[in-house]
């Protein structure tokens, strides 16, 4: 397993995204998209408080999860695939510039 510093969250965050829904839709069983959604949530996590402690964990983490929550009622504007990777290019995004570029 990689050392928590050496995780790249942006890619951890947009598998987390992506394939938590595409997990969910192929399978159609909700809840293991969201076992692959909270998985690699965790997997950030770790890289984000291992780097910057708990105040940016849990703002990043905040955002992770209101990305998820955001993209439901955005679907309903603009469909799924391209709710899905909205929210997921700002979470990514706001994971690289926050934790990834910034690393300590």
């Amino acid at each position: 397993m990689k050392p928590a510093r050496q995780v790249s969250t942006a890619t951890v965050t947009a598998f987390g995204l992506i394939g938590g829904w595409l997990t969910a839709r192929e399978s159609g069983i909700r809840l293991l998209g969201g076992v692959v959604l909270g998985l690699a949530g965790v997997w950030a996590g770790r890289t984000w408080y291992a780097r910057h402690g708990a105040a940016r964990t849990a703002a990043l983490a905040a955002l992770y999860v209101g990305a998820f929550g955001a993209s439901h009622p955005l679907a309903k504007r603009i469909g799924a695939w391209p709710s899905v990777l909205a929210v997921t290019a700002a979470a990514a995004g706001a994971a690289y510039l926050a934790s990834d570029a910034t690393e300590n």
